[in-house]
């Protein structure tokens, strides 16, 4: 392997991991020893910082991590003062599927098929920016139809919607049938309650 090969190599695992890399690992994955992979990585990391680059390269207990360059410090603050923090609650993750695979779709299909107000948590996902508005349905009160975002095709890892995991016609059939039988045993206990 070249040499700007081998750097793009370490460059890559250092920076798809997040995490400090030893020098061990890093020498398997290249298949070199590890004194000439020390060399490599030592080379590399020399050049960020000659280059100025936003990332530097730094050593911590024999292993390697890429991370910002401190004097970005300012700029990277700037940047996370309102940090996006969420967690996908299952009730979430359920409303989103039914968007991405509905979309576009409004708020009163999303609650017809979940069986449950969805005001909160469609606002949830358009806060984290996994979904947006399309436009408005040309029908009465022209409600507003929903879709996903290109940060949900990032976080979910698709190039576009078209390779979402295709569902059959009677898997989604199934699922809207347990959504409606349970609603309807809720109905129930409601009805017993008064």
């Amino acid at each position: 392997m070249k040499l700007e090969q081998t750097e793009a190599v370490i460059e890559a695992i250092l920076f798809v991991s997040g995490e400090a890399v030893s020098l061990n690992k890093l020498s398997d994955i290249i298949n070199e020893d590890l004194e000439k992979t020390k060399v490599i990585v030592e080379h590399l990391k020399k050049k960020y910082e000659e280059e100025a680059r936003g990332m530097r390269i730094i050593e911590i207990n024999e292993a390697y991590q890429m991370c910002t360059s401190p004097e970005l410090f300012e700029y990277i603050k700037e940047f996370y003062k309102n940090p996006k923090k969420f967690t996908m609650t299952q009730a979430a993750l359920e409303t989103l599927a039914i968007i991405a695979y509905r979309q576009p779709v409004t708020r009163a299909q999303v609650e017809e098929i979940r069986g449950v107000n969805s005001d909160h948590i469609i606002n949830k996902l358009i806060e984290y920016n996994l979904v947006c508005e399309l436009g408005r349905m040309d029908a009465p009160g022209k409600p507003i139809l929903f879709g996903t975002t290109e940060d949900f095709l990032r976080y979910f890892g698709f190039k576009s919607i078209e390779e979402l995991p295709q569902l059959e016609e009677e898997l989604l059939k199934q699922i809207e049938n347990e959504v409606n039988d349970e609603v309807k045993q809720i109905g129930l206990f409601d009805d017993q309650e008064n």
